[in-house]
């Protein structure tokens, strides 16, 4: 193999991987409560629970809420996992900005047998600084389901983290996704619960260790009832716990927003109550919301580019609250395996 991010059958390169360091923030010291009660209530979940042979456990409902930076060492107990690293750019090396630029970067990259969220951003360049045209709702569908089949053929023995809902995640940059596992983007702007419910198929083949979902946002915009949009939620939820057994399936809250069309009371009740569809599907939750809302209730200003998109710095809190999901869950994992 000649670079870590080309697909093949097979062992990749060896090595001790760690998460690479979050961004400089200081958690307030509610932060530190919550990420040690959270990890209380993993430990008793874990000894309450019995283990049939085989068998992995899954906590109705993981309150990933308020999760602080990954502190240095802390995986040590953690088996370590044997994955390669693409070299990072800098935050300043040229990236795409539109959604013609992004779609022709990732259909050069799947073309030449490379995984986009390995290479730097700013790998084939010369295929999308120009490009214009934006591709349709369908053409990144396919694009979308040719990467699923793609890393199927080319994991190997590695971790696979799924991002998987609308603009959001479509747009999280690569330098941030956490480190330790090779990454799916399965996001595409303007998606709705449902269709989002629909393309599930798609990722059937998969063998990813965490799936990622949040969805709802645009939903609210076209007019969709709470009913609806719980309902699609609870499906997605319940047919990925279906299609992949042994996979984390983790449901984001919807972030707030500084939209005056958006009502953030309404999205706060809707968050109660994914919470409790969680518990009800046996599936984790990670509490984003107080991450990003201020006094308000709004979408901190600084954390946005126009009240409903993130900027670099908003991705940088998603990103630590993923890396603290990432290493509870690997955690929690290995004491399984232990036991």
């Amino acid at each position: 193999m000649t670079h870590p991010s080309l697909f093949a059958v097979g062992l990749l390169a060896t090595g001790p991987l760690s998460a690479p360091p979050p961004p400089p923030l200081t958690p307030p010291v509610w932060w530190q409560r919550a990420i040690a009660a959270l990890q209380t209530a993993t430990e008793r979940s874990l000894s309450q629970s019995a283990t049939p042979t085989g068998m992995i456990v899954r906590e109705p409902s993981v309150e990933f809420a308020r999760a602080e930076p990954i502190a240095p060492g802390a995986s040590r107990t953690v088996a370590p996992l044997t994955l390669p690293v693409a070299t990072r750019r800098p935050a300043t090396a040229p990236a795409p900005s539109s959604g013609a630029q992004l779609y022709q970067q990732r259909r050069a990259a799947l073309a030449a047998g490379r995984l986009y969220t390995h290479l730097p951003t700013d790998s084939f360049a010369s295929t999308w600084q120009t490009a214009a045209a934006q591709p349709t709702h369908q053409q990144w569908q396919q694009l979308l389901h040719a990467e699923a089949r793609a890393i199927t053929r080319g994991q190997g023995r590695n971790r696979l983290s799924v991002l998987l809902g609308d603009s959001l995640s479509q747009w999280f940059p690569v330098p941030l996704l956490p480190g330790g596992a090779f990454w799916l983007n399965q996001g595409i702007s303007g998606e709705n619960s449902q269709q989002i419910r629909q393309r599930l198929a798609s990722l059937r083949e998969t063998q990813p260790s965490t799936f990622y979902v949040m969805a709802g946002i645009n939903d609210l915009r076209q007019g969709a009832s709470d009913t609806v949009i719980l309902a699609n939620l609870r499906a997605i939820a319940r047919e990925l716990r279906q299609q992949h057994p042994d996979a984390q399936i983790v449901l984001q809250s919807l972030l707030p927003t500084r939209r005056p069309d958006l009502d953030n009371a309404r999205i706060q009740r809707l968050n109660q109550a994914l919470r409790q569809i969680a518990r009800e599907e046996r599936v984790s939750y990670l509490h984003l919301q107080p991450l990003f809302a201020d006094a308000d209730g709004q979408l901190r200003a600084e954390l946005t580019t126009d009240g409903l998109h993130l900027n670099r710095q908003g991705y940088e809190v998603w990103q630590t609250a993923l890396q603290a999901a990432e290493q509870q869950l690997r955690q929690r994992q290995a004491l399984i395996a232990q036991r």
